[in-house]
């Protein structure tokens, strides 16, 4: 029986434990896509406690930030509000989250876990009810330690460079602050996430758009002085290093109108007036391939998260406000991938493409569509990207990449990325090094590839870091 979570976890063949130890292991990171505040990493934070790495809270200034993958499961075990997303004392929820832990068996948050105690904590043991208390002395007394703020969290990691998630009304200023800073060396660059402005059925529409309008130098009054207002913050995006955009869908949709419908339907709801259900698709079909073809005139990658159906338990959305754990996948089917693809490639206009969906059915169907627009010149144009959310678990990871394996090329994957809003989380790309390098040694030991190590860990490395580095055009040296 192996020991639990040892040096070799994961790792079952004699192969895996070869490319994982000799290179997967060594690799820095580049994570493309999370949700860290730069105001964070700026002012170098400190933690008091775990249980504010861990688990957060209530924002001083209102709304709530935290691990919503833990807050699930704490409501799923009958844990009571205040101790999951705040207001009971933090010793009290990081009590119910070690209790959760104890029947979290398969879950990949029991891994994360203790990946999380293992690296940067220095703790071998097993965290639940029990060892509570042991676990949360030894971790606050570390945290007291140099070594164990938001910078220094992220330098011990390894990370090279991250991409945060920002608003395009966003000042930046906490990205100018960052670049300005030559005593941090990891690049911290925005990314371009512009839902708000797409999203013209929601309540705070018309706010909004006063706010992008303002900080955009337009008056928005029009479709076209939108389509104006997105083009002067993604050139202000640009200048500060940006290279990808992030789009947050329930489905991919495509419903095409002409421009003077398009102009009409915005004037509708610049009106006051609420628009219909198709009239919004026509809508946010036209925003999508406006700004598609911008992406791909400044050299971005569009990344696009869909099949999610958010905010199912209304009474708490209300109450806690987005991203809070109440969000789950969406079966809507995927037919409209390559239909908003060929739009866009009808104009010359299609843009690097990433896409995420978080129902795993659609893995083959994005594998097969994906094929349809490589286009010569760049390398994985159009990529699947990796096992999203409910899907970035052993079971996910694996069958994700071998769909894409199975149709495509692997070998120009863009690997692993954290998502998170937590200074913790880079051992998230060691658990998906670990499962890349066990498939592939499955696969070596099977006689399914060559035992070729020099083959091997050109791919470990491209899919690890490589291929990103090269994908989105970062200003780093490849390994």
């Amino acid at each position: 029986m192996k020991e639990f979570m040892d040096q070799d976890f994961l790792l079952e063949t004699g192969t895996a434990r070869e490319l994982y130890h000799s290179c997967a292991a060594k690799l820095p990171i580049v994570d493309y896509h999370c949700h860290i505040s730069p105001q964070e990493i700026f002012e170098d934070q400190h933690f008091e406690n775990i249980t504010q790495l861990w688990l957060g809270g209530q924002n001083p200034e209102g709304g709530y930030f935290g691990d919503h993958y833990k807050w699930r499961q704490m409501r799923a075990n009958g844990i009571d509000e205040p101790y999951v997303s705040g207001g009971a004392p933090d010793r009290e929820r990081f009590q119910k989250w070690a209790e959760t832990l104890d029947k979290a068996i398969g879950n990949p948050l029991f891994h994360w876990s203790h990946l999380e105690l293992q690296r940067y904590f220095g703790y071998k043991g097993v965290l639940g009810g029990d060892t509570a208390e042991e676990v949360w002395q030894l971790c606050n007394e570390k945290l007291q330690q140099p070594g164990m703020s938001a910078r220094s969290l992220i330098l011990r990691s390894g990370v090279t460079l991250l991409c945060t998630t920002d608003d395009p009304a966003d000042d930046l200023r906490w990205h100018k602050a960052l670049a300005a800073d030559k005593s941090f060396p990891v690049q911290v660059l925005p990314a371009f996430r512009p839902d708000k402005a797409m999203n013209l059925e929601k309540l705070d529409y018309l706010p909004y758009l006063q706010k992008l309008g303002k900080a955009a130098g337009v008056e928005i009054s029009t479709f076209a002085g939108l389509c104006k207002a997105l083009q002067n913050r993604m050139a202000f995006f640009d200048s500060l290093g940006c290279r990808l955009s992030d789009h947050g869908l329930e489905f991919l949709m495509y419903e095409p109108a002409s421009p003077e419908a398009i102009e009409k339907i915005f004037a509708k709801r610049l009106g006051g007036e609420a628009v219909s259900r198709e009239e919004e698709l026509c809508f946010k079909t036209a925003f999508l391939q406006f700004v598609g073809g911008e992406y791909a005139r400044l050299g971005w990658a569009m990344q696009i998260h869909f099949g999610c159906s958010r905010d199912n338990h209304k009474p708490q959305y209300r109450k806690l406000g987005p991203d809070t754990g109440f969000d789950a996948i969406h079966t809507a089917a995927v037919n409209k991938i390559a239909e908003v693809l060929n739009a866009l490639a009808e104009k010359d206009a299609l843009p690097k493409t990433i896409l995420y969906s978080l129902n795993p059915n659609d893995d083959a169907a994005i594998g097969s569509t994906i094929g349809c627009f490589g286009e010569g010149g760049t390398v994985g144009k159009v990529q699947q990207g990796a096992a999203w959310w409910f899907n970035d678990h052993k079971a996910g990871m694996v069958k994700q990449m071998t769909s894409l394996a199975n149709l495509g090329l692997l070998g120009n994957f863009l690997g692993m990325l954290t998502d998170s809003r937590s200074f913790l989380s880079y051992p998230r790309h060691e658990y998906f090094r670990r499962i890349l390098c066990n498939l592939l040694g499955a696969w070596v030991e099977g006689g399914e590839y060559p035992k070729d190590m020099e083959k091997l860990t050109t791919l470990l490395k491209g899919i690890c870091y490589n291929n990103a580095v090269q994908y989105f055009g970062f200003d780093l040296e490849t390994v």
